[in-house]
């Protein structure tokens, strides 16, 4: 069964890095395509892994951003225009990443899972893609970011940017 369920790693890995490649090069669709087929993301059970998988990346990353907490790392939510508005007034499916992602932050992986679960369950197929998409580009700018200043990144997402 491990052998299984390493495999099962292994190719959430692959398809998260899939992702990653498209998205860096600002191929949403492809993006969106190496998650699931088109409509039906939200039903599939590599959306809600992959979807922890790169939130728990982009933890990761804020906490060695952050200094492992020494210095507050903010997270904002911008309107089109720029401007920052509050959470609870973003769209559903910034909202949802926004939360889940303050959930990984603050340990707390149970409620993390929960508002992907949610949003899997309720959310429309583009509000699903709005999700993973955030997902993805918060991943690729911590990387950046991370890898700028010489900060530890997860091994699948930098060879993502020297692959």
């Amino acid at each position: 069964m491990w052998a299984d369920d390493h495999g099962h790693e292994d190719a959430l890995l692959r398809k998260a890095q899939r992702a990653l490649v498209a998205a860096a090069l600002a191929d949403e669709e492809e993006a969106l395509a190496a998650v699931g087929p088109d409509g039906r993301r939200g039903e599939l059970p590599d959306t809600r892994g992959l979807m922890l998988l790169l939130f728990g990346a982009c933890s990761a990353m804020i906490a060695s951003l952050g200094d492992g907490g020494a210095r507050p790392v903010r997270v904002q939510v911008l309107d089109e225009t720029g401007e920052e508005v509050p959470i609870d007034q973003a769209d559903p499916p910034m909202r949802t990443a926004v939360r889940t992602l303050l959930a990984e932050v603050h340990g707390n992986t149970d409620a993390a899972a929960d508002q992907v679960e949610i949003a899997l369950a309720n959310a429309a197929p583009d509000e699903v893609d709005s999700v993973v998409l955030a997902a993805l580009h918060w991943t690729l700018r911590l990387a950046a970011e991370c890898l700028d200043r010489d900060l530890p990144v997860p091994e699948w997402v930098e060879a993502v940017f020297t692959d």
